[in-house]
């Protein structure tokens, strides 16, 4: 069985702006598809350290999340209503650790 490839991109269009606006588009889901991965990273550092009941790792997690999430709902990568709610519920479940 042959080994997986890159898929091969089809840019659909008989125009050079067509062209090239497909080129845009796929290096943009690229992009954005790159930055979910991360955002979920982040967050599931956070509620794996509140799951364990470590303040320290947890507060120490979202303190690397809130930028983040921030500067993807920012670019619009995720609502900014979205990214606000997430941080909200992941702070108040921060400061629900026991001290």
């Amino acid at each position: 069985m042959a080994a997986p490839t890159e898929k091969k991109v089809l840019h659909s269009g008989r125009h050079a702006s067509a062209m090239k606006r497909a080129r845009q588009n796929t290096a943009r889901k690229r992009y954005n598809t790159e930055q979910r991965k991360l955002l979920r990273a982040s967050v599931k550092a956070v509620r794996g350290a509140v799951a364990r009941g470590d303040r320290s790792a947890a507060s120490t997690a979202l303190q690397s999340a809130i930028p983040a999430v921030a500067r993807i709902g920012g670019k619009g990568i995720i609502p900014k209503t979205r990214a606000s709610r997430l941080v909200s519920r992941l702070t108040k479940a921060v400061q629900g650790l026991p001290r």
